[in-house]
């Protein structure tokens, strides 16, 4: 068995705000394309944000790189009990779906892989070292529903999410599906 030549490096909490000059280029180039489009005012809105977020309880940075060259990234962090991720779904979601308590859901707010290294399973990796000893029962992820998009729905759906919303989070600002992957609970102790 080859190794890969893709390795993944992962930060916790503040060690993620000294990686922003490692994630903002690639921010930069895969937000830019279709269907997001971003351009100077939402890169900055990431800075801020970014800055904000990695001083979550449990917040979590994953980088892969090929041969030294970062070729993507996921970030995310267990929902906080004042989350308002599901109060701000457009659908109607009870009480004890929404209860959070900074372990129970991952809420993962950026994944993306930059366009040469796509459909490798670049992501996949992402995804499962950003999970991995979290100890969460779910993960959630806002997603745009445009057809430029609909690799990424393929991924996801191939991983177990399922769309449970929708949210509009601004005026200004596309509607996005509102993903969820329940885990397995592990079997400790069943005879």
């Amino acid at each position: 068995m080859t190794k890969s030549p893709v390795t993944v490096e992962r930060w916790e909490g503040l060690e993620c705000a000294a990686q922003l000059d490692l994630v903002l280029p690639m921010y930069k180039e895969i937000w830019v394309e279709p269907p997001y489009c971003e351009g100077v005012k939402e890169i900055a809105d990431f800075v801020d944000r970014f800055a904000q977020e990695v001083r979550l309880p449990r917040a979590r940075l994953v980088v892969a790189r090929y041969g030294g060259l970062p070729v993507g990234y996921a970030f995310g962090y267990p929902l906080p009990p004042e989350t308002g991720w599901w109060k701000a779904m457009g659908e109607e979601t009870t009480a004890e779906f929404a209860a959070e308590n900074g372990k129970r859901t991952l809420g993962i707010v950026e994944l993306a892989v930059r366009a040469p290294w796509r459909r490798k399973g670049v992501a996949a990796r992402l995804h499962a070292h950003l999970l991995e000893g979290l100890g969460v029962e779910r993960v959630t992820l806002a997603m745009r529903p445009e057809p430029e998009a609909a690799p990424a729905h393929a991924a996801y759906a191939a991983w177990g999410y399922r769309q449970v919303g929708s949210w509009h989070p601004a005026d200004d600002e596309p509607a996005s599906h509102i993903m969820l992957l329940t885990l397995p609970v592990p079997a400790y102790g069943v005879v």
